[in-house]
């Protein structure tokens, strides 16, 4: 067996004029050269990539940033252009490859024209690789692989992706501002407490009474927080570098899942994105012609919640064992009552893919509402909070003054 290094490359597309930079596994150069020149490029530089000193790359799976889903979208569309344009399926990656600026997934790219020169099948190559490829994106190439329409069932993935970009993003976009407010907020009392708080201890100390119990509190936070401030920091990073680790584990999820849909003003929302995207998963595998038990079992485990891919897993067993898909809907208190009877209508009809699209359009219009509503009502109330967190803590440092006053008045 050949012993196979890593070559990078700049090769030009004389289709588009463009030059395209990547990596490639082969015995030599001139097999990189020939891999080039047989996916119509031309090959303008190749060397081998070295795997000591300062260049050899630096990898650390968990700093790895993660592939989003608009990289997933772009990439997806693109694909699914060149291929309808009769660009072959491995110069179209090679490609794409080539242009994308995201590391991970350049590097998953790379592997899948591996995979696929070794003489596997473009799902096999995307199944090998879970952490970047989702079983959605899997299932869908795989039907259209089988099909002969990869270019139309990729346009469809596409549009399902980017969408649920798009609404990712504004909720980011109604979240982000009241955070900020509140992290430059508690950084302000941090500060208060730290610096200010002594000065004031100071003064007290010269007035020969006893603190009253507010004061106090705020003057012994104040003299601990040279040790305590540190190790709250240390906390938080801990506890952030755990959630990166630990997010996606079965046993953590099973934990904060179930209480993200019981928060007070997000549960309600949340649980509205999740209808949206398990409509929406579901119509666009039904339509790419996936058998409907293969698509519950796929939107269950692409869900991303433990609680909502519980109740599609027991309407797949309801499936599985002759039943309706509603009556499980139904039961589950996850889902609202008007899913489970548009579901009915669309068994019934023979329409269920348009109907779960029509669901997904009108939950997603419903999340843009909430999310429109969520971030004017938050704003003001996060600045009352602030407000009112800050002013007893002026109240607090003022109140010995304001008793001594009142003694010597009385």
């Amino acid at each position: 067996m050949a012993v196979s290094d890593s070559y990078r490359y700049r090769a030009l597309d004389q289709s588009s004029g463009k030059t395209l930079h990547g990596t490639l596994e082969a015995a030599s150069r001139a097999q990189v050269a020939a891999k080039l020149k047989a996916q119509g490029l031309v090959p303008l530089k190749v060397a081998e990539v070295s795997k000591t000193g300062l260049q050899q790359d630096i990898d650390i799976p968990w700093l790895r940033k993660p592939v989003s889903l608009s990289d997933l979208a772009t990439m997806t569309r693109q694909l699914s252009g060149m291929i309808n344009a009769g660009v072959p399926l491995l110069r179209s990656i090679t490609i794409i490859a080539g242009q994308t600026q995201q590391k991970t997934l350049r590097q998953a790219l790379d592997q899948v024209q591996r995979d696929i020169e070794t003489g596997g099948s473009f799902s096999q190559a995307l199944q090998q690789q879970p952490d970047v490829f989702p079983p959605l994106m899997v299932s869908v190439v795989r039907v259209g692989e089988t099909g002969g329409f990869l270019g139309t069932s990729l346009k469809s993935l596409a549009d399902t992706y980017q969408r649920d970009s798009e609404l990712r993003n504004k909720i980011k976009a109604a979240t982000t501002y009241p955070l900020v407010v509140l992290v430059i907020a508690v950084l302000g009392m941090v500060a208060m407490v730290w610096f200010v708080v002594p000065v004031f201890e100071g003064m007290f100390s010269g007035l020969g009474t006893t603190l009253p119990g507010p004061t106090q509190f705020l003057v012994n936070l104040s003299a601990n927080m040279t040790w305590l401030a540190p190790l709250l920091l240390v906390l938080a990073i801990a506890i952030g570098v755990y959630w990166r680790l630990n997010k996606n584990r079965p046993g953590v999820r099973a934990v904060v899942d179930p209480i993200q849909l019981k928060l007070p003003v997000f549960g309600s929302l949340i649980r509205r994105i999740q209808v949206t995207r398990f409509s929406r998963n579901l119509s666009m595998l039904l339509s790419s012609g996936v058998p409907l038990t293969q698509a519950l079992a796929v939107t269950a485990e692409s869900s991303g919640n433990a609680v909502i891919q519980r109740a599609v897993l027991d309407a797949l067993e309801s499936v599985r064992e002759g039943g309706s898909l509603s009556a499980p809907l139904a039961r589950a208190t996850v889902f609202p009552p008007t899913l489970a009877h548009m579901v009915a209508v669309g068994e019934e009809s023979g329409s269920l893919p348009e109907m779960l699209a029509s669901i997904a359009e009108t939950t997603e219009n419903e999340v843009n509402t909430e999310a429109d509503q969520l971030a004017s009502t938050l704003e003001p109330l996060l600045l009352v909070v602030v407000g009112a967190l800050v002013g007893a803590m002026v109240i607090a440092l003022y109140l010995p003054i304001l008793t001594l006053y009142g003694e010597i008045a009385g």
